[in-house]
Order: structure tokens, then C-alpha cells, then sequence
């Protein structure tokens, strides 16, 4: 028995697809991740002002009372989508700390002038 190429396509694709297609990807299930995300994150500015005890991905720390939400924000999106989210979120984060901090961390860093050291 010989096998053709097409022949072993016909296989690779009747094996890895059965013609479905992923629920996550179609525009109820990208809006009921989006929407799980936004609850995720409201929550965590909510309780902003309390420890954050737990840790998520890319670094990212939460207060307990966030953990229902993360769980239905990690149960409706794909852990890719998340990690991306939680990566956005962090840099975002981030980027207004170094804009909201004091005058003096803001614009170009100021370097110690040479009369500074004694020789």
C-alpha cells in the first residue's frame, strides 16, 4: 500500500480538526472574556488600598477580594489572552506610576555633577 501526500493530508487534517471551531475565538465568547477581564481589573482598582496578597501572572499582584473575578477572568479567556492582559496591565500600571510619581522623577535623570566626589 503506497501513501500520497494527499493522502496524508487528508489524515493530518480528519486528525486534528474536526471541522469545529474554538468557542473563544468567536464574538460571544471574545466579549464574555473581555468582560470577565474588565471586571478583573475594575476590582483591583476598587480595592486598590488593601495589601495584595496574591499573585497572578507577569508579576502581577491582587488583593484576595479579587480572587472570584480572576477565577471567571481565567475560566472565560485563553491563557495567552491573560498573560497578554496581565502584561498590558502591568506596563500600563507602570507607566503612570513613573508620570503620577514626584516633580523630581519626572523628564531626563540627573546625573551627580563632578565638584560632587572629592579626589
Amino acid at each position: 500500500m503506497s501513501s500520497t501526500a494527499a493522502d496524508d493530508a487528508d489524515d493530518y487534517h480528519r486528525d486534528n480538526s474536526d471541522g469545529s471551531v474554538m468557542p473563544d475565538v468567536l464574538a460571544k465568547g471574545r466579549e464574555a472574556c473581555y468582560k470577565a477581564r474588565d471586571a478583573f481589573y475594575a476590582c483591583v482598582e476598587k480595592h486598590a488600598d488593601k495589601k495584595p496578597t496574591e499573585i497572578a501572572t507577569m508579576g502581577l499582584l491582587y488583593p484576595a477580594d479579587c480572587k472570584k473575578s480572576r477565577a471567571n477572568f481565567v475560566n472565560s479567556c485563553r491563557p495567552t489572552w491573560v498573560k497578554h492582559f496581565d502584561r498590558q496591565y502591568c506596563a500600563k500600571k507602570r507607566v503612570q506610576r513613573l508620570l503620577d510619581s514626584d516633580e523630581d522623577r519626572r523628564g531626563p535623570i540627573s546625573l551627580p555633577q563632578p565638584y560632587t566626589f572629592k579626589q
